[in-house]
């Protein structure tokens, strides 16, 4: 390995896939190998997530980020140079010492995870390793169940619907390209059927089919319809997962479903999505009440934790802490790990392995915000995370990940090993170092 002590950073402003500004980091090390990576950004954020520093203001509707850009430039890039890039969990403290504050909310956590990535991808540059390699070992050798979205809702596709996301996952496929196969036949058989019906109005933030359903449950039914006429078994070859993202319509217990004309307490939300699992090939419910209602999420995960995936993204926001409090009351099975909501490398794993030590399973996720940034890729493999959630099966900052795992099953050759079902109902192998 050539010398991995950091010589130089530097941060630039860069465009995201809703053309809105976000900061790309390159990290230069003694010997010559360079890292970059950028940070993403989201539109359904829970309140107790990292801070993406922005600039208020009028230029770009107050979303630059020259203030991030410029904290890296002359903060974080002077403090880090000379500290050994192998080292993540040093350079992570000393990013997180520098911001001084939980929510990063002096430097951004988009300029700190910039750095934080931008030197992981170094240190395996530097290694001559691919990071997912880098990161995990020999062991990292699982590759993940996809989520990818077919229809956007929610603050994904200007709340047409309430839901968000309206996924599948194929627990049959046999490995990543084969799911990805069977995704792309389902993705282009449901914008067809949507076309036909005329409720076909575009494309969402995460590439999905922006949807004209008169009710939310008409997204479900057309969902089930399109896997059967791509001429697959739904809930056996192909099922769904949803993003319900409740913090976006429910506060203090109470649920108001726009497209749905309703409103519904906490008892009668999970009544409603409790009878969706019991109608539909659902496998997996994400965020199913809002951030502000842990004792909906455990009634909900006593209600059908033994039949689905409950995953905690806005409630849990890939803090450990959280996710380990959520799982002493038995709130949900399964977290979503994004790492910008923490801000740093180490803070993600952190979240990582404490899910995996209460026993959930694990996605990672991108964002809404998204670039051609494939780290997050390598991340659910050297974390042996078994599952991973990007947006759907269109646009290329989407693709650049899909493609990205395509590189990495192909690589491990032999060695792969799809996940598939086997992560849904019980807990993948624990996250490494």
């Amino acid at each position: 390995m050539t010398d991995t002590r950091i010589a130089f950073v530097h941060a630039r402003r860069v465009w995201d896939s809703r053309g809105r500004p976000t900061v790309e980091a390159d990290v230069l090390l003694e010997g010559g190998a360079v890292g970059r990576a950028i940070a993403p950004a989201g539109a359904s954020t829970g309140s107790h997530e990292a801070i993406d520093l922005r600039d208020g203001g009028e230029a770009f509707g107050g979303y630059d980020v020259t203030r991030a850009v410029r904290n890296v430039n002359e903060i974080v890039g002077r403090a880090v140079v000379g500290m050994d890039a192998t080292d993540q969990e040093a350079l992570d403290e000393r990013l997180i010492e520098l911001d001084g504050t939980r929510n990063k909310s002096k430097l951004g956590a988009n300029a700190l995870l910039s750095v934080s990535m931008a030197a992981a991808h170094a240190a395996a540059a530097a290694s001559a390793q691919p990071l997912f390699s880098y990161l995990g070992g020999s062991g990292a050798t699982l590759i993940p169940l996809p989520q990818i979205q077919i229809f956007g809702g929610g603050a994904h596709a200007g709340r047409r619907v309430d839901i968000q996301d309206f996924m599948i996952m194929c627990p049959a496929a046999t490995s990543f390209a084969q799911a990805l196969d069977w995704t792309a036949e389902v993705y282009r058989t449901a914008g067809k059927l949507m076309a036909e019906a005329g409720q076909l109005a575009g494309v969402a933030d995460e590439g999905g089919w922006w949807p004209m359903f008169a009710t939310n449950e008409q997204a479900l039914d057309m969902l089930v319809r399109a896997i059967e006429r791509a001429g697959f078994r739904p809930g056996e070859q192909v099922g769904i997962a949803l993003d319900i993202a409740a913090s976006e319509f429910g506060r203090n217990g109470v649920y108001k479903l726009a497209l749905d004309g309703t409103e519904l307490s906490t008892g009668q939300m999970v009544e409603m999505l409790a009878g969706w699992v019991s109608r539909y090939p659902i496998l997996s419910i994400e965020d199913p009440v809002a951030e502000d209602d842990l004792p909906g999420l455990v009634a909900f995960t006593q209600a059908v934790g033994d039949k689905v995936q409950i995953v905690g993204d806005d409630l849990f926001v890939t803090d450990a802490d959280r996710v380990r409090d959520a799982a002493e009351q038995r709130g949900g099975n399964c977290a979503l790990i994004k790492p910008n909501q923490r801000g740093t490398l180490t803070e993600t794993l952190d979240a990582c392995r404490a899910a995996a030590e209460s026993g959930y399973a694990r996605i990672v996720s991108a964002r809404s915000g998204e670039t051609e940034d494939i780290t997050i890729a390598h991340l659910s493999v050297g974390w042996n995370a078994g599952q991973l959630k990007v947006g759907s099966f269109s646009r290329s900052e989407r693709m650049a990940k899909w493609n990205e795992m395509l590189r990495i099953e192909e690589v491990l050759g032999g060695k792969a090993r799809f996940a598939g079902g086997s992560v849904l109902g019980r807990s993948a192998p624990a996250a490494k170092a």
